[in-house]
């Protein structure tokens, strides 16, 4: 298959069909931000801080670039007013529910994100999914699971399987940006013992 050509940050790239913008750029030495992204896994664009502009002023819109492919002539831009400003509203909102994340603190640095503009719901998990996609798609354990919509939503343990898959794997652990996915394994592991020990 012939090679696909596009323009990112004024740079002219070179990439696969079938490759995303996001792995165009990287491919490319652009760093784009990203914190749901890993190359063992489906492209999922939750966090949004993958985003990008695309276009030429003044028809230009804003895509997620891992789940956007390549396109021939595509104009890319990673770091314009418009996708840092977006990324720094993003942040705030990450921030709010997992203030002490190194990880968000250094982005936060970078994108000049305060850390107290939104009232702080403290989850301390930003439900970029990571922990949940890797064991279903990698692990095929589905150990962790989703639960809810929209704002509410949140990850936990599926404590019948974790009990018996987690304490011998724990892989997903590392992958998590905000270090949460322990704490909540242990804190299911806990339930499951408390509901064992009132038996």
């Amino acid at each position: 298959m012939s090679e696909i050509t596009l323009t990112i940050d004024g740079n002219t790239v070179t990439a696969r069909p079938g490759m995303t913008v996001f792995q165009a750029a990287r491919a490319a030495g652009i760093a784009i931000p990203a914190l749901c992204h890993d190359d063992r896994l489906e492209p999922y664009g939750a966090c949004r801080l993958c985003c990008v502009e695309i276009g030429t002023a003044p028809k230009t819109r804003l895509v997620v670039s891992c789940v956007y492919p390549v396109e021939n002539g595509l104009q890319v831009s990673t770091q314009s007013e418009r996708v840092r400003f977006t990324r720094k509203v993003l942040l705030e909102l990450l921030l709010a529910r997992a203030p002490g994340a190194k990880v968000l603190k250094d982005l936060a640095q970078e994108y000049g994100a305060q850390a107290d503009r939104f009232e702080k719901e403290a989850h301390f998990c930003i439900a970029c999914g990571l922990c949940v996609r890797y064991c279903a798609e990698v692990k095929k354990a589905n150990a962790v699971s989703f639960i809810s919509r929209g704002v509410t939503r949140e990850i936990m343990f599926v404590t019948e399987i974790a009990s018996q898959t987690c304490p011998s794997c724990q892989e997903c652990f590392e992958l998590c940006p905000t270090n949460v996915a322990r704490t909540n394994f242990l804190m299911a592991q806990a339930l499951t013992f408390a509901r064992e020990g009132k038996k």
